[in-house]
C-alpha cells in the first residue's frame, strides 16, 4: 500500500505542477495586459524600435501565486470542514445510527487507519458519499440519507471502504488542492473577464462610442490575456477531471480488497447509477469528490474529457470480474480486460499480490 501511495503522490505532483504553470502563465499574461509592456524606444539613427518589459508580467504572476498561496493555506487546515459545510453534511453520534458507525469503525481496522473518520450525514435523498480531511488523522466521511436508507449492510460496506481507500490513498487532500488551485485560475480569469467588460462600458461612455488609441504590441497583449483567460480555466478543468476519473479506480479496488466483497460495492453502484435525484448542495468545483457524479443526467452522454468519473458500468464490471479471490492483482486483471488500453497500472508490489 506504502508503494500505491508513492505512486499517487508522483502522479500527483507533475500533474498539480502542470496546473500551477497554468496559473502562472494566465497570471503573467493578466498581468502583462494590464501594466504596459511593450514599449517603444528611439535608437540611435531616429528609427523606433519595440521591447517588450516582464515587469507587468511577473507582478501579475507574483498576484495569482499570492492568491492560490492564500486559498491553498485555508484549505490545508480547514479544507475538510469547509467541504463538509459546502456539501450541507451535519456531524453526528454513534447513537444516531449504529450500523454506520460499526461499518466505518470495521472498515477503518481493515484499512489500518490510525483514527476513525468523523462521520457526518447530509439531509438529502440522493444516493452519493464522499470523503475529506487533510490526512488519516483529519479525515471525515459523509454519507446522504437517501444511501442510508436504501443500500443494505453489505452494499454500505462497500461505500464507506471505497471512501477509506480515497483516505488512504491520500487522494482528499490532493483533489482539494487541484481544486483550490482551480478555483484560483477561475477566479482570477473572472475578475480580468469581467473588469474588461466594464472598463470597456466606461471607455465607451468616457469617448462617446469612440476607441482609445493604444499601441498596436499592447493592444496584441490584452488580446492574448483575454484568449488565456477563456481558455486556461478550461485546460485546468479536464486536467481536474482527468485526475478524479483515474483515482476512482483504485479507490474501488481497495474496497475490494478492504472489504473481500467486491460485489457489495459493484451492488452499491447499481443502485447509485439508477439513482434520478440531483444532490441539492453539489457543484461542479466539489463533484470529483463523491463516489459518483452527482450532476449526473440519466441518459447523459458526456465526453470522456468533461466526466469527473469513469463509467460505472465499466467500474462494476471490473469489480465483478475479479474471479478466483479478491486482490490487487485480480482487480488489476479484471481492470484490463474490461478497459484494455486504458486502464491504469497498480505497483508491482500489489498487482502480485496474493488472492485473499
Amino acid at each position: 500500500m506504502f508503494e500505491l501511495i508513492r505512486a499517487n503522490k508522483r502522479r500527483s505532483m507533475v500533474l498539480l505542477f502542470c496546473m500551477f504553470l497554468l496559473l502562472l502563465v494566465l497570471g503573467f499574461a493578466l498581468g502583462a495586459a494590464f501594466v504596459p509592456s511593450v514599449l517603444a524606444a528611439t535608437d540611435e539613427r531616429g528609427g523606433v524600435q519595440l521591447r517588450f518589459d516582464p515587469t507587468g508580467g511577473f507582478i501579475g504572476m507574483g498576484i495569482a501565486s499570492f492568491i492560490w498561496f492564500f486559498q491553498a493555506v485555508i484549505a490545508y487546515f480547514q479544507g475538510g470542514r469547509i467541504m463538509m459545510m459546502a456539501g450541507r453534511a451535519k456531524p453526528i453520534k454513534k447513537e444516531d445510527h449504529p450500523q454506520l458507525f460499526n461499518v466505518v469503525e470495521e472498515m477503518t481496522i481493515a484499512a489500518q487507519l490510525p483514527k476513525m473518520p468523523e462521520i457526518y450525514i447530509i439531509d438529502d435523498m440522493a444516493l452519493n458519499a464522499f470523503a475529506a480531511g487533510r490526512d488519516p488523522e483529519t479525515a471525515m466521511v459523509a454519507v446522504t440519507a437517501g444511501l442510508l436508507g436504501k443500500l443494505d449492510r453489505d452494499e454500505l460496506q462497500g461505500v464507506i471502504a471505497h471512501e477509506i481507500a480515497h483516505i488512504v490513498h491520500r487522494d482528499v487532500l490532493f483533489m482539494t488542492m487541484v481544486g483550490v488551485m482551480l478555483g484560483s485560475i477561475v477566479l482570477i480569469s473572472e475578475v480580468f473577464l469581467r473588469s474588461m467588460f466594464y472598463s470597456s462600458i466606461s471607455s465607451s461612455r468616457r469617448y462617446g462610442g469612440g476607441r482609445r488609441k493604444e499601441g498596436g504590441g499592447q493592444a496584441i497583449m490584452m488580446i492574448v490575456a483575454i484568449v488565456l483567460a477563456i481558455l486556461v480555466p478550461i485546460v485546468a478543468q479536464f486536467i481536474y477531471f482527468a485526475v478524479s476519473r483515474r483515482r476512482e479506480y483504485l479507490a474501488d479496488a481497495g474496497a475490494a480488497v478492504y472489504t473481500r466483497y467486491p460485489e457489495g460495492l459493484a451492488s452499491a453502484l447499481e443502485m447509485l447509477a439508477g439513482d434520478t435525484h440531483r444532490l441539492q448542495a453539489a457543484s461542479k468545483a466539489t463533484a470529483p469528490m463523491y463516489i459518483i457524479n452527482p450532476l449526473h443526467k440519466k441518459g447523459s452522454m458526456a465526453l470522456n474529457l468533461t466526466r469527473t468519473h469513469p463509467p460505472i458500468h465499466d467500474r462494476i464490471q471490473v469489480l465483478r470480474g475479479m474471479a478466483g479471490g479478491v486482490s490487487y492483482a485480480k482487480y488489476q486483471a479484471a481492470w484490463s480486460k474490461v478497459c484494455g488500453k486504458k486502464a491504469g497500472r497498480m505497483p508491482a508490489a500489489l498487482a502480485g499480490g496474493a488472492a485473499v
